[in-house]
């Protein structure tokens, strides 16, 4: 069997690699292959397989691997295509090992807390936080070896906790919250004012990050465009604070907001240019925030021509083949865990809040293996106040926060 081709910058990484590190690459960037190739060589494989060579058998057996990775990507069986290099499967009667090769998503993470002795590769940042996959984790971490892979894998000195107790650099939370964190006096939540001794949390970030440097082949063109909006309707919500779809007071910020968008983004001049993009872009992928986006965008004139396929919590609709399409995509469903070669276009139909889903959204598109030099992204937006202030967060690679915004008390 020949051997696979790993560029340079993937076997810089594999070298500096150990148990308990994050490989952080770009989206797109072979994190998948890159790892499997770690695990291979951890259990007897050669390095010459790496760079093209015949197939060196590792270790019989080699340790169980277990990948934990999204919903989307274990349904669509990505990594399974990524295991066949090395001849190994989910599958036994396909697997040329005796080990036991497991595929399975986050929300499954728990019933896998018992195993011990294996090997895990935790795909797609997922330790953040205190809950349950963060108490699997770590009960995980203590009893297998693990890497952990993320294109963005952390915010703030809060989202490295599980890992930095994973690794066993503090006992608990505890501890760390103790060492590092000071909360602001004046807030009735608990909300962080500043951290100490960051230089040793800089120290201990650096041990276990592994970037993946790599130069894309590609050009992403990113282009606002604007469009207008009815100001008087949106005025009088925020002078009146009612809802007009339901007919009621409006009784929080996250309801405010909601309804500000909802004016803004049902204009019909939004839709109208995406037909404009259609015309140049006949194979177009369109993310969406909310239900009534998608009926409008469904709703469009599109032609009889154009194929229409959705990705969100209520259709798993696969990637259309026809010359003209239009792959409409819900956020929060599909911002991650699938990728796209088919087409050089992605079009934000609204905005999300959140920084890190914009990029990794825009990422289905930018691959290793794309055909395209050109990559086209447009950013549907208007000129009013809460459009702005969203653009203004994502540009300082921050979450949009609606109580800021609305000064709701």
């Amino acid at each position: 069997m020949a051997g696979i081709q790993l560029y340079d910058y993937q076997k810089k990484a594999i070298w500096q690699m150990k148990n308990g590190c994050i490989l952080c690459g770009g989206v797109g960037s072979g994190k998948s292959i890159t790892a499997l190739s770690y695990y291979y060589l951890q259990q007897g494989g050669e390095e010459t397989f790496l760079d093209g060579g015949d197939y060196i058998p590792m270790g019989d057996p080699p340790k169980d691997l277990y990948i934990i990775t999204t919903a989307r990507k274990r349904d669509t069986c990505e990594w399974e295509g990524e295991l066949s290099h090395f001849l190994l499967s989910p599958n036994p009667d396909v697997n040329l090992y005796m080990n036991r090769v497991v595929i399975d998503s986050w929300n499954n993470i728990a019933k896998l807390s018992e195993i011990q002795g294996a090997f895990f590769i935790f795909d797609e940042q997922r330790v953040v936080g205190s809950g349950s996959w963060v108490k699997a984790f770590l009960k995980i971490a203590k009893a297998n070896q693990w890497i952990l892979l993320s294109a963005t894998p952390g915010d703030t000195w809060q989202d490295y906790i599980p890992v930095f107790l994973a690794n066993g650099f503090y006992k608990n939370k505890t501890e760390f919250l103790r060492e590092h964190v000071v909360y602001s006096r004046f807030c009735k939540f608990p909300k962080v004012d500043r951290y100490l001794n960051t230089g040793r949390l800089i120290r201990l970030r650096n041990s276990i990050l592994i970037n993946m440097d790599f130069k894309r082949k590609t050009i992403s063109h990113h282009e606002d465009i604007y469009v207008p909006y009815c100001i008087e309707k949106y005025k009088d919500i925020c002078r009146t604070r009612w809802n007009p779809w339901e007919n009621k007071p409006i009784e929080n910020a996250a309801e405010f907001c909601y309804a500000l968008r909802k004016t803004v983004n049902s204009d019909e001049s939004r839709q109208t240019a995406v037909l404009e993009i259609l015309e140049k872009h006949p194979r177009c992928i369109i993310f969406y925030n909310f239900d009534y986006e998608l009926q409008l965008l469904k709703d469009l004139g599109y032609g009889e021509a154009v194929e229409i396929a959705e990705w969100n919590g209520h259709k798993h609709q696969p990637i259309p083949d026809s010359k003209s399409w239009v792959y409409l995509v819900q956020y929060n469903a599909g911002a991650e865990g699938w990728n796209c070669i088919k087409t050089d276009t992605i079009l934000f139909y609204s905005q999300n809040y959140s920084y890190k889903v914009m990029v990794q959204s825009g990422g289905r598109i930018d691959r290793l293996n794309t055909p395209y030099t050109d990559l086209y992204f447009y950013h549907l937006k208007s000129r009013s106040g809460i459009d702005l202030a969203i653009s203004k967060a994502l540009k300082n690679k921050k979450k949009f926060n609606e109580s800021g915004f609305a000064n709701w008390k």
